[in-house]
């Protein structure tokens, strides 16, 4: 029913993705990935990469298709059924990519972006530390330039790809001593180059996808893969911070919409009490609550994709729909069980593992308590700072007179 949201080549686009989706991806890959037995699908990446799937909003010239984000987030909402962890690596190349193609040289685009978008080259996002994980700018991994080149040191964990990925992009300390968002600047770092990559997670959920811990122990970087200005990784991580939780966003939609669409059939076939369960308001408003969350939640995903299409500053637009839809999707998954009653609970349908899939999507790329954190301060500051040409409602108050109890300190 949001068709009518895309143009024509986006509504094409979904079709390819929903078909390759389909035909393309195995149940046997899924299932393995998630009995860690898949490390990571290369395969799946290179199949994507054959049809020109990856990077949809990236130019023409390095790979891409030239779309927008209403045609990218369409995408992602059909590979959300595969679960997230499929997801997080298809939405790492257009989170990598967005760095090296917004601020990356032509040498960069050529050398990185362009065969990951061929499916020659994996990427992985290196942001999360040992002593902190939302506190992205207080991280200890230092860059020191030495000659033409920068020595890295520290760690880095939960980076999902890190077995896969043939380069790592890597935030670094370069200006210890300078303010936060002045210390930091962001670096091409292949895996030659000298990074220890270990696999020392169980995860939950959003298996297969390679989660890992990186060490860098004197790893040579050249100066030439500094990505955007030194010292000015907060500019890269700003724009990154887009992609981050605008395709985090749309992956939920398609988790909830195939949960709740499993769990709908399912009522309709299920019967006791010599009814099918659907006719038991317990049941069907589950399914009523769910939708409307559903659709809540799709609309303002899509209005956030045209929103940044449109070049407006988008932060606090892309934090309500990363948080707006995790949280749906969670409990729609738990309704979804719900309706199934205890068939649900177990592996014969998959609504657990996308149960064990969602835990995570309220926890990634900034938690939903950072969410509301610049939600909040980003709505303080536009409605201060504006001059309002609407209505003076505090005046319409009953008591007219009551000027003198507005007392604020």
């Amino acid at each position: 029913m949001y068709d009518f949201l895309l143009t024509g080549e986006e509504k094409k686009l979904q079709e390819e993705v929903r078909s390759f989706v389909r035909e393309k991806v195995p149940s046997s890959l899924i299932r393995a990935m998630d009995a860690d037995q898949v490390k990571y699908p290369k395969e799946y990446i290179e199949s994507l990469a054959a049809q020109n799937l990856l990077g949809l909003r990236f130019s023409k010239e390095w790979g891409g298709r030239g779309m927008k984000w209403t045609g990218e987030v369409a995408a992602i909402e059909e590979i959300g059924v595969l679960g997230s962890g499929m997801t997080c690596l298809y939405s790492l190349v257009s989170i990598c990519g967005e760095a090296i193609h917004e601020f990356g040289t032509p040498e960069q685009k050529a050398k990185y972006l362009k065969p990951t978008l061929e499916g020659k080259l994996c990427c992985a996002e290196a942001l999360t530390e040992p002593r902190g994980g939302s506190d992205f700018f207080g991280a200890t991994t230092i860059a020191k330039k030495d000659g033409d080149h920068y020595i890295l040191n520290g760690q880095k964990r939960f980076v999902v790809g890190a077995e896969g990925a043939d380069y790592f992009l890597v935030y670094a300390k370069t200006a210890p001593e300078a303010e936060s968002h002045k210390s930091i600047s962001c670096f091409i770092v292949e895996r030659d180059m000298g990074v220890e990559v270990k696999h020392v997670y169980g995860l939950l959920g959003s298996r297969g996808g390679g989660t890992g811990r990186l060490y860098f122990r004197d790893t040579k970087v050249p100066a030439k893969n500094l990505v955007g200005p030194l010292n000015g990784g907060f500019l890269v991580f700003n724009k990154m911070m887009i992609p981050e939780r605008l395709t985090t966003a749309a992956g939920a939609l398609g988790m909830a919409r195939c949960c709740l669409e499993i769990a709908t059939r399912y009522s309709h076939r299920r019967k006791a009490f010599g009814e099918t369960i659907r006719r038991f308001e317990a049941v069907s408003f589950k399914v009523a609550d769910s939708i409307a969350k559903l659709d809540a939640a799709r609309s303002l995903v899509y209005v956030t994709a045209r929103h940044v299409d449109e070049g407006f500053d988008s932060r606090r637009m892309v934090s309500e729909a990363k948080k707006t839809s995790t949280e749906m999707l969670w409990e729609v998954v738990n309704n979804s069980m719900q309706v199934m009653g205890g068939i649900g609970y177990t592996n014969v349908y998959p609504i657990e593992r996308f149960f064990r899939d969602a835990r995570l999507q309220m926890i990634w790329t900034g938690t939903n308590e950072i969410m509301n954190l610049l939600i909040q301060h980003e709505f303080y500051r536009e409605t201060l700072k504006k001059e309002s040409d609407a209505r003076d409602v505090e005046k319409d108050a009953i008591d007219i007179e009551g000027e003198e109890e507005k007392v604020f300190e």
